[in-house]
């Protein structure tokens, strides 16, 4: 069990494209998102908290820690910074909450990356393109974060992330990696990943 970085699950709001249903809920070859990435990430830590503004949906995983956004209406930063609030440990590792294919092993790289390293956010990044919400987050940013939401900016997690002591984790470009940072956005997504899990 890593001791120094709390995992967190940005369980986000409902979509549109899903008849309403909070994406970390849908279900995929019978096992929900959520359940998928518990799963892989329960072995590796210690503390785990879910970051939601619809705790009711999650009855389920009460034996976590669930919190609500203090920030509205500026994404997924909202939801980092909800978990910095209220994370006991030095870092967070954030996942956003409808990516079905997380790799432990990826996971563990780059915490180990992270504890030989000194920097505010690791990133991990594959031909230039970054996965923000695979990524771990300091504590320390956290009055920089509030500063942040407080104004009037450009809240995408990326612009953020470049005002403050960022690391780029390189990785190569394999199946398996692309793979672990699969989101779903919309029921053709839902489908390849049932595609990928045959094939696992």
């Amino acid at each position: 069990m890593v001791k120094n970085i709390s995992g967190i699950i940005l369980a986000g709001g409902a979509n549109s494209r899903f008849q309403g249903i909070t994406k970390a809920n849908i279900v995929i070859d019978g096992k929900t998102i959520i359940s998928r990435i518990i799963d892989t990430i329960s072995e590796i830590f210690s503390e785990i908290i879910i970051v939601t503004n619809t705790a009711d949906k999650f009855k389920e995983f009460n034996n976590f820690i669930l919190t609500g956004d203090h920030f509205l209406n500026a994404g997924p930063l909202c939801g980092i910074h909800a978990a910095l609030k209220i994370s006991s440990k030095e870092a967070i590792f954030v996942f956003a909450g409808d990516m079905p294919l997380l790799n432990k092993e990826l996971i563990i790289r780059q915490i180990e990356y992270y504890n030989n390293t000194k920097c505010d956010i690791l990133v991990p990044e594959i031909a230039k393109y970054s996965e923000p919400l695979h990524a771990i987050y300091n504590i320390s940013i956290l009055k920089r974060l509030e500063e942040y939401l407080y104004g009037d900016h450009n809240f995408a997690v990326r612009e953020f992330i470049r005002q403050v002591d960022s690391i780029y984790m390189q990785l190569e470009n394999s199946e398996n990696i692309r793979n672990a940072f699969t989101n779903i956005n919309s029921p053709s997504d839902v489908l390849l990943v049932e595609k990928i899990l045959r094939t696992v």
